[in-house]
């Protein structure tokens, strides 16, 4: 008998019980408070009257109205550089040790700082997680079981006199000692500077570990678990890690890749949504029976919400200043939003750039839908990464492709018309001809404003599929291989361009 594994799952199902019984939207503005009390005394709470907005009859309303919205470039430009240079009591009281740098799929680069703070709001949200298991039909064995958390290298590298590295890095340099004996890579591994190092070392330590649960974007545990079946010549991964029964996923919507991972597996794999972004840990999915995922809205962050409407953006894909932002408790269900966070490592109504979806407003669920810059609207199509994916799943079943990867531009041609590119990274090929009128039909079923381009300025569809290794050995060139790298799927034309030339060369 597991022992130990049903004293966890006991201990769980009892503290997840006793949780407090709270609604998200009361929750919130306790965060906020909290924020404020924390913060009133730093250069940026006595700017904004931090002291002021905590006497106000609505916290919120006067929070809204006194700080002005941000992005990464804003509040480095205006705040975040005095961090670099070793002032501390900036934005948030104290300084830090730690700077996540992101993989920069909408800025070239940010560099987030990351306090004492926020590591022990991640490691609460990780508590919160494992609490949550006590709603999924896992056995006591499972939590005996290793962890493979396959995240960027632990190796941190010096920054401005300060340790850097992606946050999953930061986060795994730090993980509590108890938590180190189910840990996998391990310390030594997970310290190797380059992906392609560190996924040899795991394939070829890959039978000493029980592993039964992985986390990791999809795209690069993909390519792990299929590393570990080539070297040690097996059919599926279940053959070395039989008790293998939960992937915990986050950083792009895990939609398109389902049909790829499940080849890999020989038994049911319960999948497990989280939102780890460099910014803090910010939701988990916390129920089987639905795919969205819970808000963390009593742990530091304070989260807000615009209507993804033209209106609220400008060109660049930014929020306006004027436009209008909600709290929790005002969203509606089924509504997309640009997600405002406010946390302790000092960022206040900060644009992250993702949008979400309310899937649940009572329990605080969301689905991450999208990025604000990688919403394609060059000829007014306004599509939606989320849309996109649905399509890219349609495409899968009705060609029997596992598509691994895509990524799409709106670019004038030859002739000066308008034509929608696509690149799918798949390993087998489809009839191309078929497959782009197939594509642009569920396009056009789905987005009545893409439909009405197609008939005046969107000129034509072209899809090109192409071995997903291309699209990795471009990562590689021009982004970074593994960790939190994710390959944008919206491009403007000139990177687009930059990107085909490159495939032209393998």
């Amino acid at each position: 008998m597991a022992i130990i594994g049903e004293i966890i799952k006991r201990a769980i199902k009892v503290n997840g019980l006793l949780q407090p019984e709270t609604s998200p939207a009361s929750a919130q503005l306790s965060v906020l408070k909290d924020l404020l009390t924390r913060a009133q005394h730093t250069a940026f709470g006595r700017k904004f009257g931090f002291a002021e907005i905590l006497l106000a009859s609505d916290p919120i309303q006067a929070f809204q109205e006194r700080v002005p919205i941000f992005d990464y470039d804003k509040l480095y430009a205006e705040w975040w550089h005095y961090l670099e240079e070793g002032y501390e009591n900036v934005t948030w009281p104290g300084g830090q040790k730690y700077f996540a740098l992101s993989s920069g799929t909408t800025s070239n680069s940010k560099a987030i700082p990351v306090t004492d703070d926020m590591l022990d709001s991640i490691r609460k949200s990780g508590i919160q997680q494992v609490l949550s298991m006590k709603n999924f039909d896992v056995p006591a064995e499972f939590f005996e079981k290793n962890i493979m958390m396959l995240g960027s290298s632990t190796n941190l590298k010096d920054y401005h006199g300060f340790l850097s590295g992606e946050i999953s890095g930061i986060t795994a340099a730090n993980l509590p000692m108890w938590f180190r004996k189910f840990y996998k890579p391990g310390k030594k591994i997970a310290a190797s500077d380059t992906w392609e190092q560190r996924v040899k070392r795991i394939a070829k330590a890959a039978p000493k570990w029980d592993v039964g649960t992985i986390s990791g974007i999809p795209s690069w545990a993909e390519l792990m678990l299929k590393e570990i079946i080539r070297y040690n010549k097996l059919d599926t991964i279940h053959d070395i890690w039989p008790n293998l029964q939960v992937y915990t996923t986050g950083g792009v919507a895990f939609g398109p890749y389902r049909k790829s991972f499940e080849k890999l597996f020989a038994k049911p794999v319960t999948y497990i949504d989280t939102y780890l972004a460099s910014e803090g840990y910010l939701a988990t999915q916390k129920r089987p029976d639905t795919e969205a995922m819970s808000l963390i809205v009593d742990n530091g962050i304070f989260f807000e919400f615009v209507p993804f409407t033209p209106e609220n953006l400008d060109e660049d894909g930014r929020v306006r200043q004027d436009a209008e932002v909600l709290a929790l408790k005002d969203v509606q269900e089924g509504e997309e939003y640009v997600l405002l966070i406010s946390t302790v490592s000092g960022t206040w109504r900060y644009m992250i750039g993702d949008t979400i979806i309310i899937a649940n407003k009572e329990l605080g669920e969301i689905r991450i839908s999208g990025r604000t810059k990688h919403f394609l609207n060059v000829v007014g199509e306004q599509l939606s990464v989320n849309q996109m994916n649905n399509a890219i799943q349609q495409v899968q079943e009705k060609f029997d492709l596992s598509i691994h990867e895509f990524t799409v531009a709106t670019i004038s041609d030859e002739e000066g018309k308008y034509v929608s590119k696509w690149y799918l990274g798949a390993d087998n090929k489809a009839e191309i001809a078929e497959l782009n009128i197939f594509l642009d039909q569920q396009l056009c079923s789905a987005n009545k404003n893409y439909k009405v381009a197609r008939n005046q300025s969107l000129a034509d569809v072209q899809v090109r599929v192409v071995p997903v290794a291309h699209f990795h050995d471009w990562s590689a060139n021009f982004k970074k291989l593994g960790g939190q790298a994710k390959i944008p799927r919206v491009m403007k034309e000139e990177e687009f361009k930059e990107f085909e030339a490159h495939l032209a060369k393998l």
